[in-house]
């Protein structure tokens, strides 16, 4: 593809030029790569972008988990500093109820848990969603415990340079995220956002460890539990979006998956699945306790049996018809996570063309993606939407 033309550059053009160029150097995608595979059936080359009012807004997933373990203050300020609008923590909670930032409870697989025979009498099994784990659980360990843990990243084999960081940081609490937000923000002249997720809602409900209270308390002493606060809280569960639609005025995301159902409704026997929520009838019921919808890729733009994209569903116009915004994740560079359309070699772990995949998904007009290379989704976005 030609990035610029011969008429004039505009500053989103040379800023992405920039990004795109130094991310094409690290990746080795200069050009088109030679035998990357492309799909017959479907030719987006010439689509027209969307009109969006506002530009595509970037989550960066986890911080840049892409570049340091997810899920640290060191991989949400570098984030930052690679211009993500909002960055994600996941928040679960220790035994003395305070919320800290891991993709799981479970936290064998983030930190050097296991190396502390200090805890091995703390490994057990518990079931959570319905699904026995195995493992250790932040529920387990108070906030003094779990800061003599170090994390470490989590896909050791597809991201083999994180590793180089293992052992060097905590585990940060939310409201060290929002001190870091409000810093960098400083530091910065604009305004961060942030958008917590909150894990296994039911399951800590259950356990005398609820994520609500102690999530709005801090937004609140945070000054971010207003309508104008760059804040969107995230569930993959219901039931708590509708507590917290009418506990705070902050916009919140039901998140859904291109299968299974969300676990408040399986436990309260509630037949609905996530389809059911992306129907067109389930989208405006959404739209009646949340401000946005966040599914998974594969909800969006479905692909074949060979891997390739197919066409487009109808659930990014349809979610717009109810009045909702549209999230979607996880973008990721490796080749594994991409579809076969802008993979590059066979190499699972190598670049793929991701630029090619954010631009098929940008067509589509969602408004935001989640990315564990914030830098891409910047790039990537900012030249899609200054293209001719």
């Amino acid at each position: 593809m030609t990035l610029l033309s011969t008429g004039t550059i505009t500053p989103h053009v040379r800023r992405a030029a920039h990004v795109i160029g130094a991310a094409a150097l690290a990746t080795g995608l200069t050009t088109v790569p030679a035998g990357a595979q492309t799909a017959p059936a479907i030719d987006r080359r010439h689509a027209e972008p969307p009109q969006h009012a506002q530009p595509v807004t970037v989550f960066a997933h986890r911080g840049a988990s892409g570049y340091r373990p997810e899920h640290t203050l060191a991989a949400y300020e570098l984030a930052i500093r690679m211009g993500a609008d909002y960055i994600e923590p996941d928040l679960v909670s220790t035994k003395d109820g305070v919320l800290v930032a891991r993709h799981e409870n479970e936290i064998s697989g983030t930190t050097d848990v296991a190396d502390h025979p200090e805890f091995a009498q703390r490994k057990t099994t518990k079931t959570i969603d319905g699904v026995a784990v195995s493992g250790w659980f932040t529920e387990d360990f108070t906030l003094r415990e779990l800061r003599t843990l170090r994390a470490k990243e989590r896909l050791p084999g597809v991201r083999a340079g994180n590793t180089r960081y293992d052992g060097r940081f905590q585990v940060p609490t939310f409201d060290e995220i929002l001190d870091l937000v409000r810093r960098e923000g400083r530091a910065r002249g604009r305004t961060i956002g942030v958008a917590p997720e909150t894990k296994h809602p039911t399951y800590f409900r259950s356990i005398g460890l609820p994520l609500e209270r102690p999530l709005l308390r801090s937004l609140r002493l945070a000054g971010l539990d207003s309508k104008r606060s760059k804040v969107v809280i995230q569930s993959f569960e219901t039931s708590n979006l509708r507590q917290l639609s009418r506990e705070t005025k902050v916009k919140l995301v039901q998140l859904t998956s291109a299968t299974g159902a969300p676990y408040d409704l399986v436990a309260q026997g509630d037949p609905r699945t996530y389809a059911d929520l992306m129907s067109p009838a389930g989208l405006r019921r959404v739209a009646t306790y949340a401000d946005w919808l966040g599914p998974e890729k594969n909800s969006v733009i479905p692909r074949d049996a060979a891997g390739f994209l197919a066409q487009p569903t109808s659930v990014v116009d349809d979610a717009h018809r109810a009045g909702l915004k549209v999230v979607v994740y996880t973008f990721r560079d490796e080749n594994q996570f991409l579809p076969a359309d802008f993979r590059n070699g066979v190499d699972p772990n190598a670049k793929g063309d991701i630029f090619g995949e954010l631009q098929a998904f940008f067509d589509t007009g969602i408004d935001a993606v989640f990315s564990d290379y914030p830098d891409t989704a910047v790039a990537a976005r900012d030249w899609w939407e200054d293209r001719d």
